[in-house]
């Protein structure tokens, strides 16, 4: 999807983290911005170690603010840190696939669509015979067009005026 993902103003995503760094030294090197709510390391399942990257999440979204312009490009344990505002954190399942929603949340834009294309799908239906209906009636046209006119040539062959104006055509013509 090409929506753009909201963003936590109150997280922080730290990308380039040196190995030594853990959650207490990330906590003490964002401390003096604001108050804290949470500090997170994910953990790498092989080898149990952080993936080098981690988040911070303050209490006050002008404290986060403050600790990205500042901390953004900042070097710490001798590697430099990239700082920006978190992204929500992907689940499976669900239409959007944020956390930040429950699972149900999709139920309501599900019922919309299937209207929508139960609506699409009779109004097609409908436009389809009206098509049928205008074609009918364009083949009956002609087709009684086509039956008026060899009522008329019958009536020519009847009308004995009419035959003696053909026979005297055919006679002049030959």
């Amino acid at each position: 999807m090409a929506a753009q993902q909201p963003v936590q103003k109150n997280t922080l995503y730290v990308g380039g983290l040196a190995e030594e760094v853990n959650e207490s030294i990330l906590h003490a090197a964002f401390i003096p911005f604001g108050d804290i709510k949470d500090v997170k390391t994910p953990l790498d399942q092989a080898t149990q170690k952080h993936r080098s990257f981690g988040f911070v999440t303050f209490l006050e979204k002008e404290d986060a603010s403050a600790a990205m312009d500042n901390m953004d490009g900042a070097e710490l344990y001798g590697r430099v840190l990239t700082v920006n505002y978190a992204l929500p954190e992907k689940i499976k399942g669900g239409e959007q696939g944020w956390a930040a929603q429950p699972i149900w949340a999709d139920a309501d834009t599900w019922f919309e669509r299937q209207q929508q294309e139960e609506e699409m799908q009779r109004m097609q239906e409908e436009n389809r015979a009206a098509l049928q209906a205008a074609e009918d009636l364009h083949r009956k046209k002609k087709a009684d067009e086509r039956e008026g006119e060899k009522e008329e040539e019958t009536e020519a062959r009847d009308d004995p005026m009419a035959r003696a104006e053909a026979q005297v055509l055919n006679q002049n013509g030959s």
